[in-house]
């Protein structure tokens, strides 16, 4: 809230050190100074109350004694409102999040938030008491903050109670840098046998990246945060740092495409190999643990992109029963809507480019988690490279100031586009959480406080059907990627499949011909053509549904 008293306010206007702010004027003080200059409309000029000395005290005592005490009362009313309109704005946004959030949900993201108690009326207030800077330079520890919800925790987690970089300024600074120097070759010592902090290198850390981190830490309830430079780069460094030679993971059918490549044509080169199960397989997932010695169970949920949900507290139990850790991608669901951690998953990741983000205007991964398992991580990726530029960190930064109020919007606008597409009757089906009709509707109810902002969904139609139907939308860009302010659309067969269906179609037109190759052997020229104008025209039509059902 807004304070009416200056006593906690940084003293950094030197420039005007005589002027002094009071709860009330002094009209002790005889009038004295200079005229007030009038201006050519007639007003008092503002300069005049920004001097030192009596001129304050003079221009008051020229008008009558009733006239100050009314404006002085009116204007600290007026000031005890603004306070007043502040405090409830802040208690309102941080309500819930969702229309419909779940108990247990709800018990996640508030398990997730600092717990200390405070008065609104105090809130703001506790953080700056004579500082000479609002910043100290301390880094952020959730456990003494006042920052009480997600709503907050977006806005001034790993800024406002201090930050590595000393500064008085709001925002974060961008510290442009590819080193960090010693002032003495014995600092560097020191530096080596972890007696002196220091990032050293660029691809070890930077003051503006390191804002970020914290910021996402506080609002997962995570130990530790790594910020790397795309989505992919954190899910492939966190499979290669956390999963040894020979070993053996557990992953879902339905996932980010360019991951299950990783999963499919990389691991196996370092013997790495995956079963993969259905989403709601956990029967599936208790064999596999059985069978194998697995070291982690990965998967999304929400799933991409038929967004099928994970029981993530169910999983967990199971997996670490038998020494399995458990990694959630929890990009469609944002932290907004769903606590992986809290529900009991060791790692969280997120492609921070989408929700986090939010502007469509940065790439940037994060993986979070205990200290102990983002340290292996953080090792491997320090030899591997993807570090985040710092100009993309602040991006992250200024875009996370919003994620409360663009989750809230995106979650109640999705939820009503995906009423209307499954009341529409030239759609087949349709893919979303928060509808009665999803398979694991009731497992987002459980651990989720919002339902996204993705809608899936299959026009009742052939390929060049569903082409019609995005090629003739307005509003909607169609790209990949999701989670910014503009509206897109893509048909995930052409967007994302396209070379996949390349392939089939090669192979396809393959069998074909080579089928047709024999029937020429055999047959007479009239019928071998009509064989293979047949077999084209069959194989033609399967590799047209392919490419509109493969996802």
């Amino acid at each position: 809230m807004a304070v009416s008293s200056c006593s906690f306010l940084p003293r950094v206007f030197n420039a005007y050190s005589s002027f002094e702010c009071r709860s009330d004027p002094d009209f002790s003080g005889t009038p004295t100074g200079e005229k007030p200059r009038i201006g050519s409309n007639g007003r008092v000029t503002a300069s005049l109350f920004c001097t030192g000395g009596g001129g304050l005290s003079s221009l008051i005592f020229r008008f009558p004694p009733n006239f100050v005490r009314q404006l002085s009362v009116k204007a600290r009313r007026n000031c005890s409102n603004i306070g007043v309109a502040q405090v409830v704005a802040a208690s309102w946004s941080n309500g819930p999040t969702s229309l419909y959030p779940s108990s247990a949900a709800a018990a996640a993201s508030q398990a997730a938030a600092p717990s200390v108690p405070v008065s609104d009326d105090v809130a703001v207030v506790e953080g700056c008491i004579d500082n000479d800077s609002v910043q100290i330079g301390d880094s952020y520890d959730s456990k003494t903050s006042f920052l009480s919800s997600d709503g907050s925790i977006t806005v001034h987690a790993g800024e406002r109670l201090g930050r590595g970089i000393v500064t008085d300024a709001i925002t974060t600074p961008v510290v442009n840098t590819s080193a960090y120097f010693f002032k003495k070759t014995q600092e560097l010592i020191d530096f080596k046998e972890k007696r002196h902090t220091s990032f050293e290198y660029g691809r070890y850390g930077n003051p503006t990246t390191v804002v970020a981190e914290e910021k996402i830490s506080a609002l997962e309830g995570a130990e530790s945060t790594l910020i790397m430079a795309s989505g992919m780069c954190a899910s492939t460094v966190m499979l290669m740092a956390l999963v040894p030679a020979g070993g053996h993971i557990v992953t879902t059918t339905d996932c980010y495409r360019k991951t299950r490549i990783f999963i499919e044509t990389i691991l196996p080169k370092m013997g790495i190999l995956a079963t993969v199960i259905d989403p709601a397989d956990v029967d599936g997932l208790e064999s596999a643990l059985n069978k194998n010695k697995v070291s982690l169970f990965f998967t999304e949920s929400p799933t991409n992109p038929f967004l099928r949900c994970v029981d993530i507290e169910k999983v967990s139990k199971l997996c670490h029963s038998k020494g399995t850790l458990v990694c959630i991608d929890g990009t469609f669901a944002t932290p907004l809507n769903q606590k992986a951690l809290v529900l009991g998953a060791d790692l969280v990741l997120h492609s921070a480019t989408k929700f986090i983000g939010g502007h469509n205007d940065v790439l940037a991964g994060c993986i979070s988690g205990s200290e102990k398992l983002v340290t292996e991580i953080r090792t491997l990726h320090h030899i591997l490279g993807g570090t985040l530029n710092p100009n993309a960190a602040y991006l992250i930064i200024r875009g996370m100031k919003t994620l409360h109020l663009r989750v809230q919007q995106q979650n109640s606008t999705a939820l009503r586009m995906a009423e209307v597409l499954e009341a529409h009757p030239r759609v087949k089906r349709v893919y979303y959480p928060g509808l009665p009709s999803h398979p694991e509707h009731e497992i987002a109810k459980r651990q989720m406080t919002g339902f996204g902002g993705v809608v899936s969904f299959e026009v009742d139609g052939d390929l060049m059907t569903t082409i019609k139907f995005v090629d003739a939308l307005k509003i909607p860009y169609i790209a990949p990627s999701f989670g910014g302010c503009e509206s897109i659309v893509d048909q995930p067969a052409i967007m994302s499949y396209w070379y996949d269906n390349i392939s089939i179609y090669i192979l396809l037109l393959f069998i074909a011909y080579a089928t047709t190759f024999i029937v020429v052997k055999k047959r007479k020229h009239l019928i071998e053509t009509w064989v293979s104008q047949h077999l084209i025209e069959t194989w033609m039509g399967t590799f047209v549904e392919l490419c509109y059902n493969v996802t």
